[in-house]
Formats: C-alpha cells, sequence, structure tokens
C-alpha cells in the first residue's frame, strides 16, 4: 500500500508531494488514515526554519484526526477499550519515554521528558516509519501514544485544533485556573486564544477581554464568551491599559494570558495584571529574541504569578475534545479553510500572511 505525503525538503522552499510505500506494521502500532491535519501557526515557523528541532526532510502536522487502517496486536485507549478499525481517533500530539524523571513525575509534566517526540516536528520521514507527520494520508502511530476514541458524531475538520491549541490552553488553566468572578484578558485571538476564552468561560470568569487587531477573529471571540473585545488596532496600549483598569476598578485584571508571541504585546502584559495577580506565557513556540522587564515593578512588587506554559498533557487534550464536542457549532466557525493536501504550500503561504484563523488540510480530498 501506497501513501501521499507532503514534504519539506529544504526550508523556505514549496513542499513536494512524495508517494510513500506504508511499512508492515510493528507489535503496538496503529495506522492512521489522516481525515485532517491542522495548520498550526508552528508549522509556518517549521517551514521557514525557526524551530531548531526539525530534521529534513519532514512530513509536517502535528494536529491530526483520523479513523484506524489498521493495528498491530491489541491497542487499549486512554479511557478503556480496544482500538479497532474504523474507529475515529484522535492523540496525544507527544510521545515521551515513560522513564525518565519528568516521565516519573506523571500527569503534565511527562510533556516535559526531553525525549519527547512530537508528530509532525522531531521525526525526518527517512526515519522508521516514515509517515511521521499529519500532512499525509497516512499516520503510523507509536506503541506509546496516547490516543483518545471520538465517540460522538462530528465533523474531523473542526475537532482537530484540540489536538494542540486546545490541548495547550487546557493546559494554560489547568496550571492557573481562573476564580468565579475573576478578569481574565487573553492577548491573540488566534485557535489557542480563542480556546482560552471559552475555557475562562467555563471555568467561572466574570470579565473575559480579549485582545487582537482582527474584527472577525474578536467577534468569534465574543461568541464563545468574550465579554469585551479591544481593537489593538484602534487603540494605542495606554488606552488598553486604561479599558482594563477600568473594567476592574483600578486593579488590574486577575490573570493575564499571551496567546501571541509577540514581544510588544508580552511586554504590555504586565502592565495590565493587577498585584498579586498571575501572568500566562503560553504564545511563544520558537524562539523569539530577547525583552526588557523591570524585575521590580513588573513583578516582585506585584508580588506575580509568572507561569510558563509548554506542551500539554492527555488529560488536557481529553478537556479540549469535550469542550469542543459541547459548543461544537462555534468551533465548526473557527476553521476558514479546508484545502487537498495538494495545496499545502498555499495552505502555509496563507497561515504566514496572517489570513485565515484556521486551515485544515484534507489529504484523501480530491
Amino acid at each position: 500500500m501506497k501513501a501521499k505525503a507532503a514534504v519539506i525538503k529544504n526550508f523556505n522552499q514549496p513542499l513536494e508531494i512524495e508517494e510513500f510505500e506504508v511499512p508492515a506494521l510493528e507489535e503496538g502500532e496503529v495506522l492512521v488514515r489522516v481525515l485532517a491535519a491542522g495548520v498550526c501557526g508552528s508549522d509556518v515557523h517549521i517551514w521557514r526554519g525557526r524551530d531548531p528541532r526539525t530534521p529534513l526532510p519532514l512530513i509536517p502536522g502535528h494536529e491530526g484526526l483520523g479513523t484506524v487502517e489498521q493495528v498491530k496486536g491489541k491497542r487499549e485507549c486512554v479511557d478503556g477499550g480496544q482500538l479497532a478499525e474504523g474507529d475515529l481517533i484522535i492523540w496525544n500530539r507527544g510521545v515521551v519515554c515513560g522513564e525518565c524523571y519528568w516521565c516519573r513525575k506523571g500527569g503534565a509534566q511527562r510533556g516535559l521528558c526531553p525525549n519527547r517526540r512530537a508528530y509532525g516536528i522531531h521525526r525526518s520521514c527517512l526515519e522508521r516509519p516514515f509517515l511521521n507527520g499529519c500532512y499525509g494520508q497516512f499516520l503510523m502511530l507509536h506503541p506509546n501514544t496516547d490516543i483518545l476514541r471520538v465517540e460522538q458524531e462530528m465533523e474531523p475538520w473542526a475537532l482537530v485544533a484540540a489536538s494542540c491549541s486546545g490541548a495547550t490552553a487546557a493546559h494554560c488553566f489547568d496550571l492557573v485556573p481562573p476564580q468565579k468572578g475573576d478578569t481574565v484578558v487573553i492577548i491573540g485571538p488566534g485557535p489557542v486564544g480563542l480556546f482560552c476564552v471559552a475555557f475562562a468561560r467555563d471555568l467561572g470568569a466574570e470579565n473575559i477581554v480579549l485582545v487582537g487587531g482582527t474584527e472577525s477573529r474578536l467577534a468569534l471571540g465574543q461568541r464563545l464568551g468574550a465579554t469585551h473585545v479591544i481593537s489593538r488596532h484602534k487603540t494605542t496600549a495606554e488606552e488598553r491599559r486604561q479599558i482594563i483598569m477600568e473594567i476592574t476598578d483600578g486593579r488590574g485584571a486577575d490573570l493575564v494570558v499571551d496567546a501571541a508571541g509577540v514581544l510588544e504585546a508580552h511586554r504590555e502584559g504586565f502592565a495590565m495584571t493587577r498585584v498579586g495577580g498571575s501572568y500566562l506565557s503560553l504564545g511563544f513556540t520558537t524562539p523569539a529574541g530577547e525583552m526588557a522587564v523591570r524585575p521590580f515593578e513588573d513583578i516582585t512588587r506585584k508580588n506575580l504569578r509568572y507561569q510558563g506554559v509548554w506542551t500539554s498533557g492527555t488529560g488536557h487534550l481529553r478537556s479540549a475534545v469535550e469542550l469542543v464536542l459541547r459548543r461544537r457549532t462555534l468551533f465548526v466557525e473557527m476553521v476558514s479553510d479546508r484545502l487537498p493536501l495538494d495545496a499545502a504550500n498555499e495552505a502555509l503561504i496563507k497561515m504566514r500572511d496572517k489570513g485565515p484563523l484556521k486551515i485544515v488540510l484534507e489529504p484523501w480530498q480530491d
């Protein structure tokens, strides 16, 4: 059996569609027919050579959802029950060793495993089982992959972002959950920022302020639960701070979440946070340079809790899937474009130029 996949052979050069021989499965491996592959902003960084973790040639794509084509031996889903051919599944995008200090700590700490390998990021397509990324018709899942069966009927393309943006947002609020009545500011109305809006609403935040520059994204944020939206194109940094102060009776936000990963915006978030508040940094997925911080005024004097957020665990993936299934109609709106595999280059260029909110590749689409 053969499979087509889009391959990065050189950074900043067009991906090439290649045909691969699907290898015979080894014990515990699962061959997935990829129905939907999310085009993430991180994929753009990888394609442009900004992620130092990526070997070439590479089949990109760490967001995926599909059906079980073949399984070798008995494989259980994390929620129990044997996998069977035809099951609709979604999986943890990272595979950990299970033996190191961080894996033994368990929970979200497992995602910090130094031996962790993510589909579409860490393994070249020259390395068996070759089909190592989601930009292809088939993907081979390692025996250590945590797999969730999707029991409820759902458009695969609408659920796929739960595997990255959604799981990361769930991890964010697992680390620092907003309390009922809190004011939460979310900087960046991309997919992860919009997932943060939806989670903050479900967790009982009173004021959810979404800051961004694209009106359509801000509008979707309101439908997902944002109580206030602020356009960065229509306000200055000081005006944005003043709006937050007015909402909070001069205190500042209880929790600020940077989901944008832009140094200027990140620096601005310190001024929005109240004394005794918290700041979550989850927008930076590749090196972005350096930023000046005033340790006394921004952190110490504020008694600020500053928390980085990296990767996510299988429990976070489950939370994200459940969120999408509860609010299916709105998450359908998040997907701007559904394109065939042959349009992978078009998808990356559109995402690079920050046009569509979310693009999904459908490898079996004509």
